[in-house]
């Protein structure tokens, strides 16, 4: 393809090199050179020269910064590599493997997602999700598994498949839990307890398998009990919560009256303790007084007599209907009692009816 004047010359201003020119003069003067032991040199020792440069050149490889090089010699691995450029013995001598180590792979238990996981659809795998609690009860769960590599060179080389083998060490470890729980607890209060139990679990199998895995997060997804019973759970379920709600209206109404019978409780009993109090206290008062009356009685006993009978009038009377008839007017008059209407009518002067 010819070049029309500079536009699209990758020489530039400059005269492109004429290719077969330059191949011929590279074979005329390796034409021109003869060999120690005759002959002269064709094109196929510069083929073989620059096979082998090229050969040479392949040994160079990269590493990402999310990747570790491990590289394998004959098959066998023999060193990793960090991120950044090195240098191997080309292949077939030796190759490199570049897992992403700092890579989140998500494993999914009990169901499988169908297309994109934006879709939210899925399909169920029965023979993974349903299992067996502590009370001999089914429960139908799934969840997914999240796990980073750890170790490249194990990863690569001790375990063959690994999702595979971290899909059935999960479902293995689940099992295990959800056999050491009961169905209430696993429906519940006790899914973050479960999740915590199985990555546990998990992370020591793979351990055992020195697969070079390391679990970052179990998180359950759907835990229900079997369609066949659904409606019974459920029932179940609802009768809990009435119980639940009944308790602690029940509580509720007991944190409201226990106050209120304890206030009463301790009203009555200041009440009682300050009637003790104010009879103890009259009655050391009234027995002061009857000493203080007895002595004065002995030292003067018509006096004192006298005394006590009018406070005792003044006691009595003021409640009382009374006439008081005078010691004169007395003489004449028979003692009648009572009279009746006398006590609100007075007297009339002498004379007049």
């Amino acid at each position: 393809m010819a070049w029309h004047g500079d536009q699209g010359n990758p020489w530039g201003g400059r005269k492109r090199p004429d290719v077969e020119q330059t191949l011929n003069k590279l074979r005329q003067a390796f034409s021109s050179q003869r060999l120690p032991f005759g002959g002269r040199f064709g094109l196929f020792p510069v083929a073989v020269v620059v096979i082998v440069i090229l050969w040479l050149v392949s040994g160079i490889y990269f590493v990402a910064p999310d990747e570790i090089g491990v590289v394998k010699r004959f098959g066998e691995a023999v060193r990793t590599a960090s991120p950044g450029p090195h240098y191997r013995i080309p292949y077939p001598v030796e190759t490199v493997l570049r897992p992403k180590v700092t890579q989140v792979r998500r494993i999914e238990v009990g169901f499988r997602t169908i297309g994109d996981r934006g879709t939210n659809k899925s399909r169920a795998v029965p023979d993974e999700s349903l299992m067996l609690t502590k009370g001999e009860n089914i429960v139908n769960l799934s969840f997914i598994v999240q796990y980073k590599i750890s170790d490249a060179r194990k990863y690569l080389f001790n375990v063959k498949f690994p999702d595979i083998t971290v899909r059935d060490a999960a479902e293995a470890a689940m099992r295990e839990v959800i056999g050491q729980n009961d169905i209430d607890d696993i429906l519940t209060t006790g899914k973050f307890q479960i999740q915590q139990d199985t990555k546990a679990s998990l992370q020591r199998i793979l351990d055992i398998y020195d697969a070079g895995i390391q679990v970052t997060a179990v998180q359950l997804q759907d835990v229900h009990p079997p369609d066949q019973v659904m409606a019974a759970f459920k029932d179940v379920a609802s009768a809990k919560e009435d119980r639940a709600r009944m308790i602690n209206e029940a509580q509720g109404y007991q944190n409201e009256i226990l106050p209120r019978a304890k206030g009463r409780a301790s009203q009555m009993v200041n009440e009682a303790m300050a009637y003790k109090e104010a009879k103890i206290i009259r009655a050391k008062g009234d027995a002061s007084r009857f000493s203080q009356a007895l002595s004065q009685y002995r030292l003067a006993k018509d006096v004192t007599k006298k005394r006590l009978y009018i406070e005792t009038m003044e006691e009595i009377l003021p409640g009382m209907n009374k006439i008081i008839v005078g010691e004169e007017t007395g003489r004449g008059i028979l003692p009648h009692l009572p009279l009746p209407g006398r006590a609100a009518t007075a007297p009339a002067p002498a004379g007049k009816p």
